[in-house]
């Protein structure tokens, strides 16, 4: 909803958001904020803030990447996956990703590089994720929390990129680190694939 503009401060900048929160939860913090447009109108805009996160791509010396596939109940059962988790506060990015593959897929990576950063859903979701290319892996145990349905799966690098491309990995975050560090590799997907129909297994 858009409403009338309402003035300048003194500096003749927009006034900054007003915001009437809704819901606080252990991770995610709903409101609805009232903003200036660029055009000139304010609207009523309902806004998730959530603290970010941190993907990692973890490639082993056999050209083989760690996927989980995971028990989402909000993507309707298992999806395939990146190691990924949230910012802890206070947590830098790197720091994110390098504890959540060691969490998550029981590997520590001694060489990295970045892939850059995703926004998830920005119409109303203002997470960020930070993505990460690892390699040299070294095995220690994994620590999955109650709360984690997880399956670890290494599979081979141009497999994954054909999911990426037949629809068998939806993960946004997924299908862009995976793209992007096949692209940092130099390393092209299949040219040639079938998008995979409604209602085919998974």
């Amino acid at each position: 909803m858009t409403t009338d503009t309402p003035p300048l401060t003194p500096d003749g900048t927009p006034p900054g958001p007003q915001r009437r929160q809704v819901f606080q939860g252990r991770v995610i913090d709903v409101g609805v904020e009232t903003v200036r447009l660029p055009n000139g109108q304010t609207a009523d805009l309902e806004i998730v803030r959530h603290p970010g996160g941190a993907a990692a791509v973890a490639l082993d010396g056999d050209d083989r990447v760690c996927l989980l596939r995971q028990f989402r109940h909000a993507g309707d059962g298992w999806l395939w996956e990146l190691p990924a988790g949230k910012l802890e506060p206070g947590e830098d990015p790197f720091t994110t990703a390098r504890r959540e593959l060691i969490e998550e897929a029981g590997v520590e990576a001694a060489t990295w590089q970045p892939l850059g950063r995703m926004r998830s859903s920005p119409g109303v979701f203002t997470e960020i994720i930070y993505l990460y290319l690892g390699r040299d892996l070294t095995a220690l145990p994994h620590a999955h929390e109650g709360d984690e349905v997880i399956e670890i799966h290494w599979l081979p690098f141009d497999q994954a990129l054909a999911w990426c491309l037949d629809g068998t990995i939806e993960d946004a975050k997924t299908l862009i680190g995976l793209f992007r560090a096949a692209a940092l590799l130099g390393r092209a997907p299949a040219r040639t694939w079938t998008p995979r129909r409604e209602g085919d297994a998974d």
